[in-house]
């Protein structure tokens, strides 16, 4: 039982489950929580390895201007340094803009399924969350999503967890429509061939947030930062912590924009096995879902996500699996190095045999 002393709508709360994690030691095949198959850029490696001690002494600038030059400069479009804030990863990007555009007693709408932070973000703010059901084939319910009335609409684009993108001429129309900010979360849409950064130059209630742990091979670092008109940039850094990006994660986040060869071969690999993996599936009969991310998500033949799941984990392959419905006859594939998808597809057809033999 909770303390008493802890807050009322916390005792409430459940716990946000990140993806599963593998115990130490033990060798397994990770295809569950969406990370990139590569190591980071050796120029990322390099610039950690370059640190001084006086960095770590000092406080990290709480600008982060260092990347923020960095990432204008690669992304072009006419974007500047004052339109971007860093981030402690793409999470803590969410929990600020929360704060920022709805706060206590607001309203936050979201596509479901979608990221399931979503609706943990508003409880923690102690706002209310509504889930939109997407249209036929994840189209975007843009009438619904204005029906709410809302301070804040968030659109995983890639979406979480199906893959599927929303055209950014969809976005503009749903963003001239609403009053309140619309949060595009680009965490992976570096594996996608379209993004909604050209919208910002005439919407400013859009705001891009990306991250730099699949795209740039540094989950385990924890870097993500947000892109918007200068003056909405002003009122997100009010509610952030003053030193919330640690040093060493802004001198490797530069490296890593600087490096753009290294991460691009990154993406291509992943567009070329998802292809390839979707391919490989649907022979087997399972229905894939499009996807414009690094993963995939996809139907069991037999309609039971939860016994695929076990069965891959017992041959040391993990994948996700959602319970509710709708996708609790699916699970989420992370698109991994040809070799790791070859494991995963030995062990699919290991299971399909088995059970035929059965």
């Amino acid at each position: 039982m909770a303390p008493r002393f802890v807050c009322a709508h916390v005792r409430a709360m459940d716990a946000h489950t990140p993806g599963e994690t593998s115990p130490p030691g033990e060798r397994v095949i990770k295809l569950n929580t969406t990370e990139n198959p590569f190591p980071p850029s050796p120029k990322v490696m390099q610039a950690i390895r370059d640190i001084e001690p006086e960095t770590l002494r000092r406080y990290p600038d709480p600008s982060g201007q260092l990347f923020r030059e960095a990432v204008a400069k690669a992304l072009g479009n006419d974007i500047a340094p004052d339109m971007i804030l860093c981030a402690n990863g793409a999470d803590d990007l969410l929990t600020i803009a929360t704060r920022t555009f709805v706060g206590h007693g607001g309203t936050l709408a979201a596509p479901m399924p979608g990221y399931p932070l979503y609706p943990t973000l508003a409880e923690i703010e102690e706002a209310k969350f509504v889930g939109v059901n997407w249209y036929k084939n994840w189209a975007l319910p843009t009438e619904d999503l204005l029906a709410t009335k809302s301070n804040a609409i968030y659109l995983a684009n890639p979406n979480t967890p199906s893959g599927t993108m929303v055209a950014a001429a969809e976005v503009a129309k749903l963003a001239n429509e609403f009053s309140g900010a619309l949060l595009i979360d680009e965490a992976c849409v570096d594996f996608a061939n379209e993004s909604c950064l050209s919208l910002l130059k005439d919407h400013n209630n859009i705001v891009i947030a990306r991250s730099l742990s699949k795209g740039y091979c540094l989950a385990g670092l924890r870097f993500g930062y947000a892109i918007a008109q200068s003056a909405v940039i002003e009122e997100m850094n009010k509610v952030r912590g003053s030193y919330h990006v640690d040093a060493i994660a802004l001198i490797a986040a530069a490296a890593a924009i600087d490096d753009r060869e290294h991460a691009a071969m990154t993406w291509e690999h992943v567009r070329s096995e998802r292809a390839r993996l979707t391919s490989e599936l649907e022979s087997l009969g399972w229905q894939v879902v499009p996807s414009h991310a690094n993963f995939i998500l996809a139907k069991v033949p037999e309609g039971d996500g939860q016994a695929m799941y076990d069965g891959l984990k017992r041959q040391g392959i993990l994948v996700r699996h959602f319970q509710k419905s709708p996708l609790a006859d699916k699970i989420q594939i992370t698109i991994g190095t040809s070799q790791e998808n070859n494991a995963l597809l030995g062990g699919i057809k290991a299971l399909s045999t088995a059970e035929k033999a059965a």
